[in-house]
């Protein structure tokens, strides 16, 4: 496994990590939800790596770190780490735009509240003209109202703006999926559906085992 840091002042910090034969880039750990289920709640990261952000890497950083790997070896560049990718939008632009003329294929792993985060930026169009080849959307419920509960968003209406993202994404020829966790309060079904009316990919992610242990402690003070 390669992993790169870029060290600030005494910290060393993660700002990719391979998994899945892809290579994912950890550009922030701000978020605008707050979801019960997020291993930000449970655990410093993923497969071993600590994706605890002393400072947010410079898009400068990030296209140098990168610079200096094979990225053809890898299916996709994903953005995603330990927090919201959209919060830092002119970043995921400029390195979209640098791998793409790398001929790289490119993925944004979202919450799909970037026209919230971004209020004054047709979002979708910012990232089909970059070069964006697909799009995940973590859903995470079949209605506003479990959305709100499950995911705790800052945005009001979130949930409406959730969709609408989605369905701009697809119709802007971008390939889409909506994704959900596989907790009992979701009714994966009915999200299943719902993909389908969005005319979507559906893909249901296996809740953390950190989480999962943290959560049914939760449920039951008793174990």
């Amino acid at each position: 496994m390669v992993i790169r840091n870029v060290r600030n002042f005494d910290h060393m910090d993660t700002i990719y990590y391979e998994a899945h034969k892809n290579l994912y880039l950890n550009l922030t750990n701000r978020c605008s939800a707050d979801c019960v289920f997020c291993i930000r709640n449970f655990a410093d990261g993923v497969y071993g790596y600590n994706l605890r952000l002393s400072k947010e890497p410079t898009t400068e950083e990030v296209i140098e770190a990168l610079k200096g790997l094979d990225l053809s070896k890898y299916r996709e560049i994903v953005f995603t780490g330990l927090g919201e990718p959209t919060l830092r939008f002119d970043t995921v632009l400029a390195i979209t735009r640098w791998l793409k003329s790398q001929n790289i294929r490119v993925r944004l792993d979202t919450n799909g509240q970037a026209a919230l985060i971004n209020p004054r930026r047709d979002v979708i169009s910012e990232l089909k003209s970059a070069g964006i080849d697909s799009i995940s959307v973590s859903l995470n419920a079949e209605s506003e109202e479990k959305y709100n509960k499950l995911c705790r968003p800052v945005h009001k209406n979130a949930y409406g703006a959730v969709l609408d993202f989605i369905r701009g994404a697809k119709q802007a020829g971008i390939n889409t999926r909506v994704t959900v966790v596989e907790v009992s309060e979701i009714d994966i079904e009915e999200c299943r559906k719902l993909a389908k009316e969005l005319d979507v990919d559906f893909h249901v992610r296996a809740l953390s085992k950190a989480a999962s242990k943290d959560l049914k402690t939760a449920r039951d003070p008793d174990i």
